[in-house]
């Protein structure tokens, strides 16, 4: 077993210049911690498969699912099942943090819906 941080783990660019870092990377389960610079965001998807739990670390996350939009603050969480169409926005001055947990991973499961 291996301790895994930021420092020591595969890094990956997203949408407007965040960051990525897959902290565990299985068929089954994906646990990611992510960064998004301030305001930022990514475009409109959905998951075929996978479910995500997304847990704000620092920050408040704005999140648009099924069309409905929701502000997530900083150690609070947000469930989203497969098949909800969802994105994450950071409309504030700060960095938004944050864990995105994947059952099973959400890596190739990815559907854009172009608006």
């Amino acid at each position: 077993m291996a301790i895994k941080s930021t420092n020591n783990t595969e890094h990956y660019i997203w949408g407007d210049n965040c960051d990525g870092w897959h902290l565990l990377k299985s068929e089954s389960l994906s646990i990611i911690q992510e960064k998004m610079p301030p305001h930022t965001s990514e475009g409109l998807h959905f998951h075929n498969s996978a479910q995500q739990f997304f847990f704000i670390l620092k920050g408040t996350a704005t999140f648009e699912i099924e069309g409905e939009i929701f502000a997530v603050s900083e150690k609070s969480g947000i469930h989203i099942l497969s098949h909800q169409k969802h994105r994450i926005f950071n409309h504030t001055d700060l960095v938004l943090e944050f864990l995105v947990i994947s059952e099973p991973k959400a890596h190739g499961d990815r559907v854009n819906i172009l608006i």
